[in-house]
């Protein structure tokens, strides 16, 4: 049968934060840790489905412990202040679950100047977690894809100012999100940190995520088409969200990990899966996160 929610340990009295919780699999990760017993932090960028995320969430689990925190993961300025402030209500944290992301948008920039994918997807979560990794006391977990296969990390054109194409930009957010994640581990183990950096995956997954580029294009008859496959051929987004909180709370997750689900990488209850050779790459990591320090203004963990 697999892995179930049942499974994992009681998470009563840790605070857990979720980047991007109003939606898709970061909300459905957020209302199974609730359920658990956690202290959930929504740390999300519009206030207004922020609300009314916690409350659906309310209705799932009465009695759950939420908070709502304000995050746009694409300003280094709202990342800031955001930690400032979780810090202040929290100063001990047990996780930081870096959840949020874009897919395959039509070319953007962020408010500090950063292709909008890599910016949010890998930049902003290397920043927030920098900021917050003095006060967690757990697990730092990182949400990839399967989209890191097709990556490659272009340190002459990061940014794609010299060249850009949606999904190939997306799978290099994806895979600098697990050399990160490796990178973090090797860092904390020197360290001597009981912190754990894992990262997981949630397959293929039915969201809203599949259909925000679509829009962004005017292309109905993609987003049509995407939302076809998310009837035929994707699982739900809980189903995609377990890995999240397998990758969260199980004893036997360790630093360095990567969980997804079971079948094909695609489908099913989650376990701890493989990655490719690119994503293990130490020295392509350790560039990484010199270049993501400059870029952030970031510095931690030397």
């Amino acid at each position: 049968m697999g892995w179930t929610l049942e499974q994992a340990p009681s998470m009563e009295g840790k605070v857990v934060v979720v980047t991007g919780a109003n939606s898709g699999i970061g909300w459905e990760a957020a209302w199974m840790l609730a359920k658990k017993g956690a202290t959930v932090v929504m740390a999300c960028r519009d206030p207004g489905r922020a609300t009314e995320a916690k409350e659906r969430l309310l209705q799932k689990v009465p009695g759950a412990t939420v908070e709502m925190l304000r995050l746009d993961l694409s300003s280094l300025a709202s990342v800031r202040e955001a930690a400032g402030e979780l810090i202040q209500r929290h100063p001990k944290l047990y996780a930081l679950i870096n959840n949020a992301g874009v897919m395959a948008l039509p070319y953007r920039k962020t408010e500090d100047g950063f292709e909008m994918q890599f910016g949010t997807n890998h930049l902003g979560h290397f920043a927030l977690t920098g900021l917050l990794l003095p006060h967690i006391d757990g697990r730092v977990v990182t949400v990839s894809s399967v989209m890191h296969r097709a990556g490659r990390i272009r340190f002459d054109d990061l940014n794609g100012e010299k060249s850009y194409s949606p999904w190939p930009f997306y799978g290099q957010s994806k895979l600098a999100n697990l050399l990160f994640m490796s990178e973090l581990d090797r860092r904390l183990r020197k360290a001597g940190s009981p912190v754990k950096s894992v990262a997981c995956h949630p397959g293929y997954a039915a969201t809203n995520l599949q259909t925000v580029a679509p829009k962004m294009n005017g292309s109905s008859v993609m987003e049509a088409f995407n939302n076809l496959g998310n009837a035929l051929l994707a699982q739900s987004a809980e189903m995609g969200a377990t890995p999240t909180v397998f990758a969260a709370t199980m004893p036997e997750v360790e630093g360095g990990d990567y969980c997804g689900p079971s079948i094909v990488d695609v489908w099913g209850p989650p376990k701890k899966v493989g990655r490719n050779a690119a994503s293990r790459d130490e020295v392509v990591a350790s560039r990484l996160w010199e270049e993501s320090e400059r870029l952030t203004g970031v510095k931690f963990l030397d």
